[in-house]
């Protein structure tokens, strides 16, 4: 049956950290892990708003998925590109890769299935690295990025996301365009010299026109996603 997406989160969540041991012990689940990054979201929304969306849908997950415990978020990832801009806190690929193999190999002694979901673009090679090492160890690991169309970065579909998560955090009377660019077009000086090479702001797209009404039904989408995604593999 066809599991329809929460649009609220209720208190059917359950998060590793609140637990005592034996209460973990007692379950046989999902470790669901979120993966963000600390890094510049334009002037406009908070440092913490890759992990933020990836621990909402890893709350929402829990909510359609008993199984399934959330565990705290790992807010620290390959975010090089944003060097430049306050608050960048990165930690590189290579540590970021082997934080998620220890992480994972650690997990394992607990839980049967270990789920990353990773909303931060540059810890996509790190993040599939991480898991190719665990595959290969015999662990059961899968990993959800979440994807949409649109601005790659402190655009509309996150200024929209964030307004929906937690709007008292979104700054809209700061928000400006930024460089409205096809991503392919601007890739090779992105790598090359960074995010500040490419937006004095930190933005790529127009987050101007976003609405948590809009954030409303991209994370229902997205969750509706991760939930389907789950499903085939667990």
């Amino acid at each position: 049956m066809r599991r329809e997406p929460p649009r609220r989160v209720r208190a059917l969540i359950v998060r590793l950290a609140d637990l005592s041991w034996p209460d973990v012990a007692a379950r046989a689940a999902i470790l669901a892990v979120p993966v963000g990054a600390t890094e510049q979201h334009g002037p406009h929304l908070p440092l913490s708003t890759d992990t933020d969306i990836a621990l909402a849908l890893c709350d929402r997950l829990a909510v359609a998925r008993p199984d399934v415990l959330v565990a705290p978020p790992v807010a620290y990832g390959s975010s090089g590109e944003h060097a430049g801009f306050a608050g960048t806190l990165s930690i590189g690929q290579e540590a970021t890769e082997l934080l998620l193999v220890e992480l994972g190999r650690s997990a394992s002694d607990t839980f049967p299935r270990l789920l990353f979901v990773s909303a931060h673009g540059g810890n996509a090679a790190p993040v599939a690295r991480a898991v190719a090492r665990l595959r290969a160890e015999s662990r059961d690991v899968e990993v959800f990025q979440p994807r949409w169309d649109g601005d790659p970065h402190a655009g509309r579909p996150e200024t929209a996301l964030q307004l929906a998560l937690r709007p008292a955090g979104v700054r809209m009377d700061r928000a400006v365009a930024g460089d409205r660019r096809p991503l392919g077009e601007i890739l090779a000086v992105l790598r090359e010299g960074g995010m500040r090479a490419v937006t004095p702001t930190g933005v790529l797209g127009d987050p101007t026109t976003a609405t948590a009404a809009d954030g409303r039904t991209l994370l229902d989408a997205l969750t509706a996603q991760l939930v389907s995604h789950v499903d085939g593999w667990a």
